[in-house]
């Protein structure tokens, strides 16, 4: 049996990059003759950029999606951890839980927002786009973050900051906890499942041990 875990979203949820990815994308976009309103792009970060651009354009092109990741690396000294965003995972991981980052962004984009955090000494295992088939809303994502970091799914959460999280968490089988700081509502989330809406990871981590989070603690 694995033990108790929470999976970690990044974007959004942990650093406050989701308007800097659809800046990224509109960028991308316009790069190639085509255009998208951010307030569009905005609603489907979060999602992998396959579904993203078929949602916006019909199909799913790869040329965009390698124009964004240049555009977004434009961007990477914007990148900032939300307040406590550290110290959150520092508190689930004095709980005794497995703390998985898994998220929609490739590898080197994840690495990038870990420079930031600046708490690997308490991150167990990283799961990234590169290493599943297919991105959020599908379950992809979590289930193999689970199984690398060795956590069992019975035992385990999500912790996201959008709709596509909290779908995609229920569809691998776990609960969501959910932040608003990606731009989605509490109603919205709360409308999609997620078990408890938070204001961001700074009032997540202070109220910790009355979260969800904290009955998966080992006793």
């Amino acid at each position: 049996m694995g033990r108790p875990g929470v999976l970690f979203d990044v974007d959004g949820t942990l650093v406050d990059t989701n308007y800097l990815h659809t800046i990224a994308w509109a960028r991308a976009f316009a790069d190639h003759g085509r255009w998208a309103p951010m307030n569009a792009i905005h609603r489907l970060v979060g999602q992998g950029g396959d579904q993203l651009t078929a949602t916006l354009i019909g199909q799913d092109d790869p040329a965009l999606s390698r124009s964004r990741h240049r555009r977004y690396e434009e961007l990477r000294s914007d990148i900032r951890a939300f307040p406590a965003a550290g110290a959150l995972l520092e508190a689930v991981h004095q709980l005794g839980l497995a703390v998985v980052l898994a998220t929609s962004s490739p590898a080197d984009e994840l690495e990038a927002s870990r420079r930031v955090l600046e708490r690997d000494d308490v991150i167990d295992a990283v799961t990234t786009a590169d290493d599943v088939d297919a991105s959020k809303p599908d379950p992809d994502i979590f289930v193999k973050a689970a199984e690398v970091a060795g956590v069992d799914r019975r035992r385990a959460l999500v912790v996201g900051d959008s709709v596509w999280d909290v779908r995609a968490a229920a569809a691998a089988g776990m609960g969501c906890v959910a932040v608003e700081t990606g731009g989605f509502s509490h109603h919205e989330l709360s409308e999609a499942g997620a078990l408890h809406v938070y204001r961001d990871a700074e009032q997540l981590r202070d109220w910790l041990l009355t979260s969800p989070i904290a009955q998966l603690a080992p006793h």
